[in-house]
This record gives C-alpha cells, structure tokens and sequence, in this order.
C-alpha cells in the first residue's frame, strides 16, 4: 500500500512540476519567443520539400540573381530572388534549416553522449584516472574551438560529416567538466549513501542513482550547444571546411555570395539573417531553460 501510495504520489507530483517549470519559463519573455523561434525553425526543417517552391539545387539560368520581389527587376516567381546561377534563395533557405537542425541534433547527441559518460567515469573514479581525464580536456579546452575544428576536419577531410565530428570533439570538454561537477557535487548527498547502503552496484549509482539529479544543467549546455554547432557549421562551411556545394547549408551560401555581396545584397544577407535569427532565438531559449531549472535565478 505504501508503494502504491509513493507512485501515485510521484504521478500526480509530475505535472505539478512541469507546471512550475513552465511558470518561471515564461516569466522570460525572451525565452518564450525563443521557443516559439525554434519550434517554426523544427517545422521548416522537417516540411521544407513541401513548402519549398522549387528544388534548391535547381538552375534557372535565365534568372541569374534576380532581386526580391520587392525591388526593381524582382518577381513573386522568385520572392527572395536568386543567387549566381539562378537558384531559388527561398527554396535554398528553407532547406538549409534542415540542414543547421540536422547538424545541431547530431552535434548534441555525440557530444552530450561522450562528455556525460566521461564525466560520470572521472566524478566516480579514482584520483589518478580523474586527473588524467580532465587534462586531457584541458588541452582540448586550451586551443581556440573554431581552430581546432578546422584543424581536424582538415585532417578527416572536408564534409559535412567529419565537420560534425570535428565540433562534437570540441564541444565534448563542456559537458564532461559539467557532468562531473554535479556528480561530486551529488555523491556526498544523502540518497547516494542509502543507494551504497542497500548495496547498489556502481554502474546503478552512476546513471540510475546519480545521473537523473545532475540533468538540469546538462539540458541547459545542450541547448546553447545546438546554437554553438550551428554556427561553428556555418563557420567551416563559409572556410570551405563544412558542407561542400551545391549543399543548400547557410554557411556554403554565405562562401558562394562573397563575390557577389556589392553587386546582388540578398544572396549574403538572407543566409546571415537566417543563421543570426536562429541562434539567438535559441541562445533566448536556453537563457530561459537556465532560468528556470535554475532555484537561485528564478524570479520571486
């Protein structure tokens, strides 16, 4: 009866916290629109072959940068006008959220996925075996990110790929000095010495015990980390580090528009607009998730 009682007690409790959550959430008006930012960027990127108007790797060579309907020489055919070999800027924006989200998703997963398992490893291991694995992020953390990046996708080759690799390597130092902060942090509470008193085993205490009460700040990297990738990927694309064209990826349309930035405005600013609206709607987003997870920020 009273583990019935306790898990009723735990289901009822639940959307009693996902209320309070979304109370102090919302208190950030900012972070709101963040939200609601992000949310129409995941519908672009997962309906962007439906409302696309044409393919984005389609040439109209009889509409080579053509302006936006609003400027002289502009037509609705083409309302955001084409870039040098006459694509469709709408179309090749709209796909290129597909991409900057793909990107972010994978980024996050592997990075997130390597950095917890090796901060839970150096918060539970022994002195030795913790001072090796955090030097070895220290070093990591020393070089300058983008550099970094560039230097391995310059030795895996450049791709889209190996341009994910190269930033969930340097993004992963973040979450394992994270993780193993809350976890030394959380193993001297009294629930972990119940859970070693009743004799749970050590792979138990790190992700069963230990790891649920160390999330809140890991949800909070991960989405200021989804911006960071972005931008990092439009960073080497712009090099030509990143996706390689006719990939429809912002930062390779930004690389493809340099020449043209006097003679045709639209082809470098839309790119840039798109990226600077995406990652500031999610750094808004993970300002209010930081807020909210967060006791000593909430407001009164």
């Amino acid at each position: 009866m009273v583990a019935v009682a306790e898990t009723a007690a735990e289901t009822t409790d639940r959307p009693g916290r996902l209320a309070e959550f979304w109370h102090y959430f919302r208190e950030n008006r900012g972070a709101v629109f963040g939200l609601w930012v992000f949310v129409a960027f995941v519908l672009i990127a997962i309906l962007a072959d439906i409302i696309a108007p044409y393919d984005p790797t389609q040439q109209y060579r009889e509409n080579l940068l053509q302006p936006p309907f609003w400027q002289e020489g502009g037509s609705w055919a083409f309302p955001l006008g084409t870039d040098a070999v006459g694509r469709d800027m709408l179309s090749r924006l709209l796909h290129g959220a597909r991409y900057s989200f793909y990107v972010g998703i994978v980024v996050v997963v592997i990075a997130a996925s390597g950095g917890i398992l090796l901060g839970l490893i150096a918060g539970f291991a022994p002195k030795w075996l913790d001072t090796i694995i955090m030097r070895l992020m220290d070093i990591i953390l020393a070089f300058p990110s983008l550099l970094l990046a560039l230097v391995l996708v310059a030795i895996l080759g450049p791709s889209l790929t190996n341009a994910m690799i190269a930033i969930a390597i340097v993004l992963q130092p973040h979450y394992v000095r994270l993780t193993r902060a809350s976890v030394i942090s959380e193993r001297s509470k009294d629930y972990v010495t119940a859970a070693k008193v009743t004799g749970a085993r050590l792979p138990r205490l790190m992700f069963i015990t230990v790891l649920p009460n160390c999330l809140s700040p890991i949800i909070v990297q991960a989405a200021l980390s989804f911006s960071t990738a972005i931008l990092d990927a439009a960073a080497l694309g712009f090099l030509g580090m990143g996706a390689q064209p006719p990939t429809p990826e912002w930062g390779t349309m930004l690389a493809e528009a340099r020449e043209f930035i006097l003679r045709a405005w639209w082809v470098v600013t839309f790119p840039g607009l798109a990226i600077l609206i995406t990652v500031l709607a999610i750094n808004l987003m993970g300002d209010g998730l930081r807020d909210a997870f967060d006791p000593k920020l909430r407001r009164s």
